[in-house]
């Protein structure tokens, strides 16, 4: 491989390269029906563009120029014989064989990045990009994300903040952070970070304005201001007291995908909102919100991190859960240590 991109694509650990020989393997058929035989070097940057979809982005993120990237792939096409990208103005597609050669180019990849994790976990100081996805609006952990930046310099952290489930082995994420109840998936691994407690406020005014209710059934005479679900209709509230449960769709004010702003909209009186706990402390301090029904709770909401579970876990993806798990640790009948194998989540 050329000499530019060596020291980006290779991974030395005790002072010697992964590769040892760039030429071990031959790029075009060999004259009279030899074997043709790609180079691990040419297949990483092969994967690498089709993670990032785009030449310019892979040549980015592994620090090479943009034309050396275009033209290694370029070369590893004509030993070939094929396309591996389509590629136009707007839009990078993989090709049917480019796809077929993309499962082998992977194994290359986990091997590279084994051993980078390997040498990661060696050193005194964790370092580089960590890759994290969770779900928007997560203001609570606002205050996390600016104390591990300060606390670890050394790492780049790459927040991906979307409703989606991200796979996160395909995508090639480090860490998710996931509410509510895990799928089944024996590739994923997962801890509990912490458990969020909400409940229904209001606004005293709104209150006066329209009468406190007593009970849940009488929430359905209010207005309400909802988060949105997914589907993009009003969430349903769901409510328990022990082991009593209730669930019910008052008529809605708003329905907004922003906790602080359904706080907001509380606070100036259109209408009963759920909240978690920490979130509007200070609102009920400031006696601009109240509790309603306060004998009636939303149900708990696990936050967990979940990551790869079937690799090595590199230093900066385990101090990064271990400092999150420290930051909001409760008291709680299992170890705050305690890992799911596998992630029963998504």
């Amino acid at each position: 491989m050329d000499r530019v991109g060596k020291q980006q694509l290779t991974v030395r650990a005790d002072s010697q390269p992964l590769f040892e020989q760039p030429r071990l393997m031959g790029q075009r058929r060999r004259r009279g029906g030899g074997e043709r035989r790609l180079e691990p070097n040419d297949l990483l940057l092969f994967a690498r563009v089709a993670e990032e979809g785009s030449f310019s982005r892979a040549a980015q993120r592994l620090g090479l120029p943009v034309s050396t990237v275009s033209r290694r792939i370029a070369g590893l096409e004509s030993g070939l014989g094929e396309r591996l990208f389509l590629r136009s103005t707007r839009k990078l597609t993989i090709t049917q064989l480019g796809n077929a050669l993309l499962e082998h180019a992977r194994q290359v990849v986990d091997g590279v990045d084994a051993a980078s994790e390997l040498a990661d976990n060696r050193q005194l100081k964790p370092s580089g990009r960590l890759r994290a996805s969770a779900p928007p609006n997560l203001v609570l952990l606002e205050s996390f994300f600016v104390e591990f930046l300060v606390a670890y310099p050394s790492i780049t952290l790459e927040m991906d903040f979307s409703m989606r489930a991200v796979d996160i082995i395909a995508e090639r994420f480090d860490v998710a952070l996931r509410f509510g109840e895990l799928r089944d998936d024996a590739t994923l691994a997962a801890r509990l970070i912490l458990e969020l407690h909400g409940g229904l406020y209001a606004s005293p005014a709104y209150l006066e304005s329209h009468g406190t209710p007593q009970e849940p059934q009488q929430l359905l005479e209010h207005h309400a201001v909802h988060a949105v679900s997914r589907t993009g209709e009003a969430l349903p509230w769901v409510l328990v007291r022990d082991k009593a449960r209730w669930e019910g769709l008052p008529p809605a004010r708003a329905i907004v995908n922003s906790p602080e702003l359904m706080a907001s909209l509380a606070i100036h009186g259109m209408g009963i909102t759920l909240a978690e706990h920490r979130r509007v402390e200070p609102y009920l301090k400031a006696g601009q919100l109240v509790r309603v029904v306060p004998e009636w709770s939303l149900p708990r909401a696990p936050l967990w991190a979940v990551f790869p579970g079937r690799k090595l876990m590199p230093a900066r993806t385990r101090i990064f859960i271990d400092a999150l798990a420290a930051k909001y640790a409760e008291p709680r009948s299992s170890s705050p240590h305690e890992e799911v194998f596998p992630a029963r989540g998504g």
